[in-house]
Order: C-alpha cells, then sequence, then structure tokens
C-alpha cells in the first residue's frame, strides 16, 4: 500500500474545529447527567467511580519505544525522536457502572506515558511530565458529535437505574441482533451499554483514539494494534463469558505467563470532509490515509492487577485525553466535552475517595 505524501496531509490551524449548534449548553446538560450518575454510583457502592470506564481488568507496566527515523510527517511532538519511556496502561471496559462482563461493551485501553519534557495543554499541569493516548476498541464512537453524546448520555442515566439482569438481556440481545445484521451486508446498530459486539478477547482487540486529535503540525488518529504473534492469535477470538469478572482473569492469567507487544500508528487526515474532526461517528478511510507505525508498547509478564496496583490505577491516577503536550491537543465537540467532563468526574471522585490527584513523575510509583 503506498504513503501518502505529506503535503496532502491536512496541516493543523484553529480552523480545523468549528463549534456546534448549543454546544456549551449541550456539554453542561451532559456533565449534569454525568455528575447525577456519580453520586447515584456513590450512593450504590459508597465508594466513587468513574463515569466512564468504571471497571478495571488489569493494571500493566511497560515501555513505548518510539520508532526511530520517523519520516518528517510522522515525526512530530512526542514522536519527534527515537526514545524510550515508560508507560502505564488500564485495560477497562466502557461503562460507568462495575457490571458483569457478560454485558457486551467497548473496551479500553487507556496509555500513561511518563518522563515526557516540555510544557503541557492544561495550564495545571503544565509542569507534569505524562502524556496520555485513550483507545478504546472501536474506530468510531457511535455518537460522535455533542447533541448525540448529550442525547445518549441521558439514556444511560436511565439505563444505569434499571436491573443489572436487564441490561445483560439487552447486551445479549443486541449481540444476536448485530451478528444476524453483519451477516446481511447491515451495520450493527448501538444501544446504550455497547454496540452488542461478540465478546472478543479483549488482549487480541486492536484499539483506536476514535476522536481526532493534533499530531504536531497535522491531524490524526491513532491505535495500538497487537504486534507479537500471541496477542495476534488473540484477534477475533470469541470466549464464552459467563462469569462476572472474565476479562480479569483473562488478562491475569495471560501476563502471568508471557509479555505482549502491540503497535502504535497514526492516521493523518488527508481531507476534512471525508475525514471530519467533528464528526467522530465517521471511520477515516484507510485507503485514503492508511495507519502508519510510529512506535512499539513493549509488556513484560508480570503480575497484572494486585490488589494495591487496582487502587493505584482505579482511585489515585487519571488518565484525561487532555494530560497531554500541546502538539496532541484533543479534537472536535466530543473532545471539547471531554475536557470538562473529565475534570469534573475526576474531581468528585478523588474528593469522596479521600485521595489525592496525583500525574506520576516515575513509573515506581505503579505498585508491584
Amino acid at each position: 500500500m503506498s504513503i501518502t505524501q505529506p503535503a496532502s496531509y491536512v496541516r493543523f490551524d484553529s480552523g480545523v474545529e468549528e463549534t456546534q449548534p448549543d454546544e456549551q449548553q449541550l456539554t453542561e446538560e451532559t456533565v449534569a447527567s454525568m455528575n447525577r450518575l456519580n453520586r447515584y454510583m456513590f450512593d450504590k457502592h459508597r465508594h466513587a467511580i468513574r463515569d466512564a470506564h468504571a471497571k478495571s481488568h488489569g493494571v500493566l507496566r511497560g515501555e513505548l519505544h518510539i520508532y526511530p527515523n520517523l519520516p518528517s510527517h510522522l515525526a512530530q511532538g512526542l514522536f519527534q525522536q527515537a526514545r524510550t519511556y515508560p508507560v502505564i496502561i488500564r485495560l477497562s471496559s466502557a461503562p460507568g457502572a462495575l457490571g458483569s462482563d457478560k454485558q457486551s461493551t467497548f473496551k479500553g485501553f487507556a496509555i500513561k506515558v511518563i518522563g515526557v519534557e516540555g510544557r503541557k495543554f492544561l495550564p495545571d499541569k503544565a509542569d507534569e511530565v505524562t502524556q496520555d493516548f485513550l483507545l478504546v476498541s472501536d474506530p468510531v464512537i457511535p455518537t460522535g458529535d455533542i447533541k448525540s453524546y448529550h442525547d445518549m448520555q441521558l439514556k444511560l442515566e436511565k439505563l444505569a437505574h434499571t436491573p443489572e439482569a436487564f441490561q445483560e438481556a439487552l447486551s445479549a440481545v443486541s449481540r444476536v441482533a448485530n451478528k444476524a445484521l453483519q451477516a446481511v451486508g447491515v451495520d450493527p446498530q448501538i444501544n446504550p451499554i455497547g454496540p452488542g459486539h461478540p465478546h472478543y478477547h479483549i488482549l487480541g482487540e486492536t484499539f483506536h483514539s476514535m476522536g481526532a486529535f493534533r499530531y504536531g503540525d497535522y491531524v490524526a488518529k491513532i491505535s495500538a494494534a497487537p504486534l507479537s504473534g500471541n496477542v495476534q492469535a488473540l484477534a477475533k477470538q470469541e470466549l464464552k463469558v459467563e462469569d462476572a469478572e472474565t476479562w480479569r482473569d483473562v488478562v491475569v492469567d495471560f501476563f502471568r505467563q508471557q509479555g505482549a507487544e502491540y503497535e502504535l500508528r497514526a492516521q493523518l487526515c488527508t481531507d476534512l470532509h471525508t475525514m471530519p474532526v467533528e464528526d467522530a461517528s465517521v471511520e477515516w478511510p484507510k485507503a485514503l490515509s492508511p495507519y502508519q507505525p510510529i512506535g512499539r508498547i513493549v509488556i513484560p509478564a508480570q503480575e497484572a492487577y494486585s490488589p494495591a496496583r487496582r487502587v493505584f490505577a482505579d482511585d489515585v491516577l487519571s488518565f484525561n485525553p487532555f494530560h497531554c503536550l500541546p502538539e496532541h491537543q484533543p479534537l472536535g465537540s466530543i473532545n471539547r466535552a471531554r475536557r470538562l467532563a473529565y475534570e469534573t468526574s475526576s474531581r468528585y471522585r478523588h474528593e469522596m475517595n479521600a485521595q489525592i490527584r496525583l500525574e506520576p513523575r516515575d513509573i515506581n510509583q505503579l505498585p508491584d
């Protein structure tokens, strides 16, 4: 496959973003709904949890190796020079609830890169040394603009008050229906708790940023794909999930025996109409701009979910796409809404759990 030449890539400037109608009001109403849901979950568990990706399945220590001799269009921001950075990776399921793994939901692969020099995007985090990339097991977010996301969030708030058995049944019906739709060439349908896709092995998934972000002089999406043979072999491997904690057990058992490698890749925007920034529900065509390798994540064998590590990742750490260099600023209405949503949720979670808000400066702060 030929690689698009740099001259055809969209250059970043403030004009790549467009404020959406009623964006501020919709954002505030969305965050208010999330706040109500946070309080409901705290009353339910007597413990504050994230309003998205609340349930973790593993917390991993690894390294990000930036590839040497990247061409100029890829040697941007964090990826300008060949370096090795320690990383923390949190594997999770998408809902803002501690539900059963029987539910079909997106899976998360949140990366915190440590030791990143340079002032950061957020003024109150300017002197931190972390860069976060939040990736999910789908190339798009079906509710790809603030209006769609607002409407879905209100449905999620209502759904949270239904019995868990109902939520599991809804997920199971969606899985069966979407298999039938895909068999006749119709796109899968979304329900409030997830896409109803099969229970594919979490470690064989390819994870995506879904939304766009600045990539130095350009605009891009990013993904992490299985690289080592052992996780490549898990791609599209469907598991029978009969236990509430299946994904935790799968991750822990795997990393007790072996390590894994994933490749970080960038897809640069070539056309804002066919590869929009403001609608994250549109998958960018690979024919117009293929994903290009930029680095390798190496994860050694380890104890992936010790009690101390779980508490550190779930209660102390925050993963936020705006924990970033200015060269990797998140873009689009969904990401602009996330800036307020993540800050509000993190502040509430840390306050209610009596935890300090901490950005690690050394990988050894992650417990074994």
